[in-house]
């Protein structure tokens, strides 16, 4: 009987730490409305590999690219809800959780993609990022989608008047319809999933995007006209629901954050190394390609001053005055190396 008595004690042990293993199991959805090859996606592929293998399988990590979760607002939902665990997003977006976010939209903010890794990689990336901790989001590192250039139907652009009365899908967010409207073209904020029909069915005349997201989602399709305007720069947001993190011990906070940072390495490295090839092949795809020359481009500023003024008002002159100073080391740390 005490045999018996002791196999079942043992066995209702083994079942209680197996259970318990199993309870600290834990799966990741995350989502982004890029769509599978995209440089953002790659980067969410490592960033699986490396959990998955760090974690010995314990935290499971399953992706849902191309917007299959809806969109980035709907998103955003899910994280503050609990019901989905990760997103990557353009940062500037999140300026409807925290107002301070439409810094990252600011045009011609970041001169160069250097500039851009300094910034989102030091105190100022995560000082933003630690703003959004009161909105039940949890920032763990900067993807990069890059910079961004406008496409049109109706007309090659060279000059910044052609920009004139072009109806253009922009983010659904305040700075991106203020500076369209400065440029004189018609701002029609659109989730990122409705932009490809509304362009085929011509609700709209254009969109601006980087140039390996005007590529991935195959945007040449519709669209006969691009021009290298290089206008904004994006950082990319990777976010975790805070409800979730709450719920990780301190070594999963720690698998998840150092697979995030890494896989952000890994992502930057990819889409730089994308942008010529996907230029290549929207050519093929029958796009033509233009440029601002100097004086357009000192028009094009001219014009989106105003915009950077008015949104320097609401973000707060403090933190427009910090991220310049970070610029200006940027740049100082950049000529140094040369």
């Amino acid at each position: 009987m005490k045999r018996l008595f002791l196999k079942s004690v043992v066995a209702s042990a083994c079942l209680a730490v197996a259970g318990l293993a199993l309870a600290q199991d834990k799966t990741i959805k995350f989502a982004t409305q890029n769509p599978k090859g995209h440089p953002i996606v790659l980067g969410m592929e490592k960033f699986k590999e490396i959990v998955e293998s760090k974690s010995g399988g314990k935290i499971k990590v399953n992706l849902f690219p191309g917007g299959a979760l809806g969109s980035d607002q709907a998103n955003v939902a899910a994280l503050q809800g609990g019901t989905l665990e990760m997103v990557s997003m353009n940062s500037g977006i999140l300026a409807n959780q925290v107002k301070e976010f439409a810094i990252y939209d600011f045009p011609f903010m970041f001169g160069s993609e250097a500039e851009a890794d300094y910034v989102v990689d030091g105190p100022f990336g995560k000082k933003m990022h630690a703003m959004l901790g009161e909105k039940g989001l949890v920032g763990v590192a900067y993807y990069e989608l890059g910079f961004r250039q406008i496409t049109n139907s109706k007309r090659a652009v060279t000059k910044v008047e052609d920009l004139d009365g072009l109806k253009l899908r922009v983010i659904p967010n305040p700075i991106n319809v203020d500076w369209v409207k400065a440029l004189g073209a018609n701002p029609t904020p659109l989730p990122f999933p409705e932009v490809y029909a509304a362009l085929e069915q011509k609700a709209i005349d254009g969109q601006e995007n980087p140039i390996t997201v005007i590529n991935a989602n195959k945007f040449f399709e519709v669209q006969k006209h691009v021009v290298i305007s290089n206008h904004q720069y994006n950082p990319q947001s990777v976010l975790v629901s805070k409800k979730f993190w709450d719920g990780l011990s301190a070594e999963q906070q720690k698998i998840v954050s150092e697979a995030a940072q890494a896989s952000s390495k890994y992502q930057r490295e990819q889409a730089r190394g994308a942008v010529a090839a996907a230029l290549e092949n929207m050519k093929k795809g029958g796009m033509q390609v233009t440029e601002f020359n100097a004086v357009e481009l000192s028009k094009l500023r001219d014009k989106l001053r105003p915009v950077t003024a008015k949104y320097g008002v609401t973000v707060g002159q403090d933190l427009v005055k910090e991220l310049q100073g970070e610029l200006e080391k940027a740049r100082a740390a950049t000529a140094k190396k040369k």
